[in-house]
């Protein structure tokens, strides 16, 4: 059997690795477009290695981007993210990631979609998943994206060029309202529950109710099969309550506490004045190994709604960042929540991260 080519980039975004595709390039929408996608990342793997494929065998390291032009009148692309099930023939379509999102700019301006601009690049971004404009401010030298940087990314080693990321107007991606049930708190499965859907519709639950601290590693979250087994429950009664199909991908489900000292991957000491809030994010059945962007980024929306489980756990000040301790380290987000008429709306989310791309040519398709 022969194998046919399929041009695509390899990108690092953010804490993310994806294959990016022009739109030009794939198949519209459908079965054929995904068997490329599974072919290309290497699933279903029963192994769980996508071995056979570029994913890396676990959900950050199996996703897919396909960028095109845009008719949105307040864009200059649009961008379909796709998370790739590893051990499943399954691509999901129903949320962005954050991380990707950041990998966008760069590969629309080295593959001139938008006109560089020397110094600043803006790229504005149509995400077609959730219906979302995303801002990308992107360093600019010689025409080219920048890549080197004195920006440090927990969960990447080394420094890069920072991206500012602005998401705009963030509320409802999934579910078209920022609380899906109208309140701040709900009860599942005995437990307390905040359900906000802001950029990706998210469960928050408090870790000592699930009898856990709250800042334990993802190995050890993982191995714990009643734990995994109650939040997989969890999330899918939520999904219900949100009024929404429900999926591997969403809604996602996170732990959070109060600042707790902690030890990250990388062996260093985070100290508990150096978060607002502690995290631990569960991502297609698995606790990430840092905390998924649009997940952290719904987490500093919650932080500013008071009655949230994440308000309560959260120390952040009005008006500053707030900064999320995950496995990883710190992520500082700026999160702009206003209230008005007695709801709260979110405005925009800001965040920070950094992209390269590591390869480019044709992945094989049997």
């Amino acid at each position: 059997m022969t194998q046919a080519r399929v041009r695509a980039v390899y990108m690092r975004g953010g804490t993310s690795r994806c294959l990016v595709f022009h739109e030009r390039d794939l198949p519209p929408a459908g079965v054929e477009r995904d068997y490329i996608l599974l072919a290309a990342l290497g699933s279903p793997d029963p192994y769980g290695r996508q071995l056979d494929g570029l994913g890396g065998g676990i959900s950050s390291l199996s996703k897919a981007c396909i960028i095109g032009p845009s008719n949105h009148p307040a864009a200059d692309v649009d961008y379909t993210f796709a998370q790739v099930e590893v051990s499943k023939p399954q691509v999901d379509y129903t949320g962005n990631c954050g991380n990707c999102s950041s990998a966008v700019g760069p590969f629309a301006i080295e593959e001139r979609l938008v006109q560089p601009q020397d110094g600043e690049t803006l790229v504005r971004i149509h995400n077609t998943n959730t219906k979302k404009l995303i801002v990308a401010r992107v360093p600019v030298a010689g025409s080219e994206p920048a890549v080197h940087g004195d920006f440090e990314l927990p969960g990447v080693a080394g420094t890069g060029a920072r991206i500012a990321l602005d998401f705009i107007e963030p509320g409802g991606a999934g579910t078209g309202r920022l609380l899906p049930t109208g309140k701040p708190r709900d009860v599942i499965d005995g437990l307390e529950a905040s359900l906000v859907d802001a950029s990706v519709p998210m469960v928050f639950v408090r870790a000592h109710d699930l009898g856990i601290i709250g800042t334990e590693t993802p190995q050890a979250i993982d191995g714990d099969k009643a734990l995994s087994a109650r939040l997989e429950k969890i999330r899918v009664a939520a999904s219900h309550l949100m009024g929404i199909p429900g999926s591997a991908a969403t809604p996602k489900i996170a732990v959070v506490t109060a600042p707790t000292e902690y030890t990250a991957l990388d062996g260093s000491r985070v100290a508990p004045e150096q978060t607002d809030v502690v995290g631990r994010a569960i991502s297609m059945a698995n606790c990430h190994r840092a905390f998924p962007l649009t997940s952290s980024m719904c987490l500093a929306v919650a932080a500013r709604i008071e009655g949230t489980l994440v308000h309560e756990c959260s120390t952040a000040e009005p008006g500053s960042d707030v900064r999320l301790g995950h496995p990883s380290g710190v992520l500082p987000l700026d999160a702009a929540v206003t209230r008005q008429v007695g709801d709260y709306v979110a405005e925009r989310v800001t965040v920070y991260r950094t992209a390269r791309r590591l390869m480019e040519g044709y992945v094989r398709i049997p």
